[in-house]
């Protein structure tokens, strides 16, 4: 798995990569930047996804404010990749890319929301905050197209998340997949794969207000 450090930013794929099996497919194989929000989240998306696609994982949650727990959720996501990627074939491996961790940049964009309940206007602009990033390196670096894991979990809302990415789509002019991934049994998918790969399953979904 490569993990060269660039501009800031830890490892993975960094541009439109091209099919590098033996011969050339009819049709490229589209790129696509998936901001993951955790391991286990991703586990079914990218299941669902690298069918068709050329997937690189975007680790940014700064919204995960301990930092213990921040460490924990990295290192499944890191797990994940490496044992996916060690049963597949090159075509087919993930690339993993990590974010900066400054919990100081969720904490200003929430303040004056920080009593809002879950799902309000402070998780609407933590989404907002995860996926500019995610738009802006997807643009930067050349993806096809970007879209996000949040929307396997149940407790987040699909209308948000589309609303937001369509509004990014047309600022950074890179497609948003707009897929709801907790359909056809995302979720539960999701759940029975993350304990097939041992991988830690968080109680809460990341900053302080959301454990109180």
């Amino acid at each position: 798995m490569n993990q060269t450090p660039l501009g800031g930013i830890d490892g993975g794929h960094t541009g439109p990569l091209t099919w590098t099996g033996e011969g050339e497919p009819e049709k490229r194989r589209r790129t696509i930047l998936v901001h993951s929000c955790c391991g286990p989240c991703s586990t079914s998306v990218v299941e669902r996804l690298a069918r068709d696609r050329i997937v690189t994982i975007f680790f940014y949650n700064p919204n995960i404010t301990d930092e213990n727990e921040y460490k924990k959720r990295l290192e499944a996501q890191r797990s994940f990749v490496e044992i996916y990627n060690s049963s597949m074939d090159s075509p087919s491996r993930v690339g993993l890319i990590v974010g900066p961790y400054d919990p100081g940049v969720y904490y200003r964009i929430c303040a004056g929301y920080e009593d809002d309940p879950e799902g309000g206007k402070r998780c609407e602009r933590c989404i907002s905050l995860r996926l500019v990033r995610t738009a802006e390196f997807a643009s930067l670096h050349g993806f096809d197209s970007f879209t996000t894991t949040l929307s396997v979990s149940p407790h987040k809302d699909h209308s948000v998340i589309s609303a937001v990415g369509g509004r990014l789509m047309m600022q950074y002019g890179v497609d948003f997949l707009a897929e709801d991934f907790k359909k056809n049994d995302g979720y539960a998918r999701s759940i029975e794969l993350s304990c097939a790969y041992g991988l830690y399953r968080q109680t809460y979904c990341g900053c302080d207000f959301a454990r109180r």
